[in-house]
């Protein structure tokens, strides 16, 4: 763990020392060096937690999401470059630096196995994301959409630290693996280990977020920057499906019945957002609500809390990450050579940019869960296990997986094909930096279809 943290922590004085020449080239090959040593974490083990310090553990749980948020960071940096091309040196540093703040933190979010650290690395995440959306985001709106941010994460959360420290006084301990020997079976039907549990979830499902306490989500993406919008896609949405995971193995599988509720509205959440997603005119809106509907499936497989349905999960978080990041970073190229995220006034790019359209279209396809791609192994697991729980089931899913293949193919056509815009007269060729983010994205998807037990 320490072979991870203490780089990353260097990356800061990397960031502030460099000359304003080797800026970008230092932060970004050394990110990489780190994510690369970062690959080491995907090493199958058979011990059920791999201890690294008093506080932090490795486990199958967080280990792909520990690696996925490592490797992340180099690419936010190769991503924001255009955007920060024309801002002073001091702000290009301020930049760089809130990114690698926030990572250490995400580090000890996902490692950590105590409930109180990781509550603190929890919250913590949330003032550099919000630093990055209100000061660099593009629209004056982004003050509205950070103060929904706050808000939504700040209320969802202190029941869950006045439930931490409940937990506290009454067992004496928040570590995990002694929270899951010791949680109270016995009082099985009080009104109090429901309301705790509810509590114990309910910040995690905003950020992840279910639908219905989703709001913050759309306009947080539309208004943030484009490093923003990725780390809020693949990182600190997969926070709110790994909090359920965690939390919903502390608690009694059979005795709860709050988990029917939240299980139903995870369901219709990905229904409706999936057909919200075929009106959207603004192309980040409508890939920040695919997210949802995908993090839909993920929270209705975490409640289920079968062998299954958490492989599942964890499968479809790590390759959503990937490739909503990637549609993220697609739906940027474009912004950045038009000026506009509106659909219709950015249709029609194949002819002019014919190497991005063959990362769209491979972005979209893994988006809507072609074989042989991970998702697909995903969303089928997740699919079998929910269906093996209640039939009924099927029918929300199977409707939303067919909405999710309309509205990515619809997303595909409306960017892609069709007339030009009369006003698109000139445009940039995409660049070389582009393409390297694009294969960073799409190599771990197809590699991990050769090895997908690294992240089941």
């Amino acid at each position: 763990m320490l072979k991870i943290i203490l780089p990353t922590a260097m990356l800061l004085p990397t960031t502030l020392l460099s000359p304003p020449k080797y800026l970008w080239v230092n932060t970004t090959s050394y990110s990489l060096l780190i994510a690369l040593l970062s690959l080491q974490w995907l090493t199958p083990s058979h011990l059920p937690l791999k201890y690294t310090t008093t506080w932090t553990g490795i486990d199958q749980i967080s280990s792909p999401l520990l690696t996925l948020s490592c490797w992340l960071l180099p690419m936010m940096m190769l991503a924001s470059q255009n955007h920060l091309q024309h801002e002073p040196i001091s702000r290009k540093r301020t930049f760089i630096s809130t990114l690698i703040i926030i990572q250490p933190m995400i580090i000890l979010a996902f490692s950590a196995t105590e409930l109180m650290l990781f509550y603190i690395s929890f919250e913590a995440t949330l003032i550099p994301t919000l630093i990055l959306i209100t000061r660099w985001g593009n629209q004056p709106e982004r003050l509205s959409a950070g103060i929904y941010l706050l808000f939504y994460t700040l209320i969802s959360s202190l029941p869950l630290l006045v439930t931490i420290l409940h937990l506290h006084s009454q067992m004496g301990t928040l570590h995990l693996s002694m929270l899951k020997l010791a949680y109270p079976a016995h009082t099985i039907n009080s009104w109090t280990i429901h309301l705790s549990t509810l509590a114990l979830l309910l910040a995690f499902m905003v950020k992840a977020p279910l639908y219905g306490v989703h709001l913050w989500l759309p306009k947080a993406h539309v208004e943030a920057p484009i490093a923003g919008s990725m780390l809020l896609a693949a990182i600190l949405l997969k926070l709110g499906g790994y909090g359920i995971m965690r939390v919903t193995l502390l608690m009694s599988h059979h005795s709860n019945p709050i988990q029917y509720p939240l299980l139903a509205i995870a369901l219709w959440g990905a229904l409706m957002t999936s057909s919200v997603c075929l009106r959207q005119t603004d192309l980040k809106s409508l890939i920040a609500y695919s997210s949802v509907s995908h993090m839909g499936l993920v929270i209705a497989a975490s409640m289920i809390q079968t062998h299954w349905s958490f492989s599942g999960a964890m499968i479809l978080m790590i390759s959503h990450g990937l490739t909503s990041s990637m549609l993220f970073c697609l739906a940027n190229t474009n912004y950045e050579r038009t000026h506009s995220r509106i659909l219709l006034l950015t249709r029609g790019l194949q002819p002019l940019l014919p190497l991005m359209s063959t990362w769209w279209l491979i972005a979209n396809l893994t988006n809507m869960a072609l074989p042989p791609t991970t998702n697909l192994m995903a969303e089928l697991t997740i699919m079998i296990s929910l269906f093996n729980w209640s039939p009924t089931t099927l029918i929300l899913t199977g409707t939303a997986t067919l909405m999710t293949a309309a509205y990515t193919l619809f997303m595909l056509l409306t960017t892609q094909r069709g007339p030009l815009p009369k006003h698109i007269t000139l445009i940039q060729s995409s660049s070389t930096r582009e393409h390297t983010l694009m294969i960073l994205h799409a190599m771990p998807m197809i590699l991990l279809i050769m090895k997908p037990e690294l992240i089941t």
